[in-house]
């Protein structure tokens, strides 16, 4: 360990440099010049100081004043020398943050019992900093695979919810960049817009309750197989409900609510306006927009431009009108996401022409896709 001794007496400072020397494996360095010292303090960590109390330069309650201002010698003991016997000036010491005190009329017995006990205390400080350090660095360590974990999890669970629906992982992902950009945009903060993006691909998580006969069926539901379809949002409820984690609660209201409506006329709640969780309005637009622009099993893929207009439509009805204004101002990046050309991203929501209509080469698949929604089957299954 390593000591510093501050006084302007240069005999004084040799006697207590051999006396301290004699404490085994402690490093002693002198300054008579109290300016000095304080600037080598500024970059050289000590772990005990020995001041003069009475110095013409600077008294040993400036310098220990100075030290204490310092971060790295808020605890490190200060052991004060003074030949002052008035109860104001031990007061006035403590107040600057001296640890102890030592008469100079002390014998070295005392000097050097003083200073083992002052650097014994230092020792404990230092241990009990490194072992604090340590345990931070494992919480946070741990908390951090903790989340990856988590993350990893939520993601193949939803993945291979995609792969026995028929659909691709890429769907997921899709939604849930679309999801995060509309987050940004609607100005939630990152923390937010993160929870929203890794809960999002969990929003038809109950989907792994429902036949395969229903998720697979390429043509109309029926009455009871739409009943049957519709369970998926309880079930998906059941399956987060009761979550630990602040990224299950906000997946729990996504798989909740991503089927209610604006208007009042979705379910399982028939939840209408604000009353619907922000998180599952946003990923119940981008949800049903790449279901557009997706093949299954019951409809061709629609374009891009025929999925826009689609959103343009139900705002207010469908769709809360904040996400689609979010959702056409982030057209250009939903449209990359999308991997669309740049053709496709010249589709614009103020009257740009329609992709089909600008290109002949597209007329054929307009036309299936007109065919398809004359049945109303557009996004998904309800």
């Amino acid at each position: 360990m390593h000591a510093v001794v501050i006084d302007d007496s240069r005999s004084t400072l040799l006697a207590l440099r051999l006396e301290l020397l004699e404490i085994t494996g402690l490093e002693v360095e002198t300054f008579a010049d109290p300016e000095e010292a304080i600037r080598v303090c500024e970059t050289r960590q000590f772990d005990l100081v020995l001041v003069d109390y009475n110095m013409p330069k600077r008294s040993g309650i400036e310098v220990i004043t100075a030290l204490r201002a310092m971060p790295n010698y808020e605890l490190v003991p200060i052991l004060m020398i003074t030949s002052e016997t008035e109860t104001a000036v031990c007061l006035s010491a403590l107040e600057a943050g001296a640890t102890d005190f030592l008469r100079k009329s002390a014998d070295p017995v005392e000097l050097k019992a003083r200073a083992r006990n002052l650097l014994s205390l230092r020792r404990a400080q230092v241990e009990l900093s490194l072992r604090a350090d340590g345990l931070a660095a494992a919480v946070t360590a741990k908390s951090a695979a903790l989340v990856a974990s988590e993350e990893e999890l939520i993601w193949r669970l939803a993945r291979a919810m995609e792969y026995r629906d028929g659909e691709t992982g890429d769907h997921v992902s899709r939604v849930a960049q679309i999801s995060r950009l509309l987050a940004q945009d609607l100005g939630l903060d990152e923390d937010r817009q993160r929870k929203i993006y890794l809960a999002a691909p969990l929003h038809d998580v109950g989907k792994i309750g429902i036949p395969d006969g229903v998720l697979s069926k390429p043509g109309r539901l029926t009455d009871s197989e739409r009943d049957m379809m519709r369970r998926h949002v309880d079930i998906g409820v059941k399956i987060l409900e009761n979550g630990t984690s602040d990224l299950l609660r906000v997946a729990e209201r996504i798989a909740g609510g991503h089927h209610e409506k604006w208007d009042g006329t979705g379910y399982p709640k028939g939840l209408s306006g604000r009353e619907i969780p922000l998180e599952a309005r946003i990923v119940a637009l981008a949800d049903v927009f790449d279901a557009l622009c997706s093949p299954r099993a019951y409809k061709p893929a629609w374009s891009l431009q025929d999925a826009l207009d689609h959103i343009r439509r139900e705002k207010g009805r469908h769709f809360d009108p904040a996400c689609v204004e979010a959702f056409e101002r982030q057209w250009s990046k939903i449209a990359s996401v999308m991997g669309a050309d740049e053709t496709d991203m010249r589709i614009h929501v103020d009257g740009a022409p329609s992709l089909d209509t600008a290109y002949p080469e597209n007329a054929l698949r307009l036309q299936k896709q007109t065919k398809y929604r004359s049945t109303r089957q557009t996004a998904g299954r309800e």
